[in-house]
């Protein structure tokens, strides 16, 4: 687990009317501040990623379909320094992950649906705030294909 990302199981509940997700909430305690909440839609097999947000925390929560979530921990002195995490995450995980400043991520639908993660950012979109890094990055060297066996 790199060091300062939280996984938050969050609920779902049901009724014959049809289903509450929770996401976040002010009174959380692992709520910060607000910036923005935006949905990304992502297709089967196609890679979003690698970004590096230099101060926004990212609340990212899957409310349809289910993607790969790859972190990579790119902060000098952490204690899982160049450390990779994937987490999978979506309607068979329905969880919060909270990725701090300073980790790489990306992430790639699983299965043969579109998925929708949103994401509820500390700060709003700034263009000077993000770095933008090839998903097939070799320093990264990470493998996004269909792990076997």
């Amino acid at each position: 687990m790199i060091e300062g990302v939280k996984i938050i199981p969050l609920k779902k509940i049901m009724d014959e009317r049809g289903i509450v997700m929770h996401m976040l909430k002010k009174t959380d305690p692992h709520f910060q501040q607000f910036g923005e909440i935006y949905f990304s839609c992502i297709f089967p097999n196609a890679i979003k990623g690698w970004h590096l947000h230099k101060e926004m925390t990212l609340n990212y929560a899957v409310i349809v379909g289910n993607i790969k979530l790859v972190l990579y921990d790119n902060r000098k002195g952490s204690t899982t320094y160049k450390e990779l995490q994937e987490i999978f995450i979506g309607e068979d995980n329905y969880c919060l992950v909270q990725v701090p400043p300073g980790i790489i991520n990306g992430f790639k639908a699983v299965g043969n649906k579109k998925a929708i993660v949103a994401n509820c950012a500390t700060h709003p979109y700034d263009p000077n705030e993000i770095v933008r890094i090839d998903p097939f990055d070799k320093e990264i060297g990470y493998n996004w294909n269909i792990k076997h066996g």
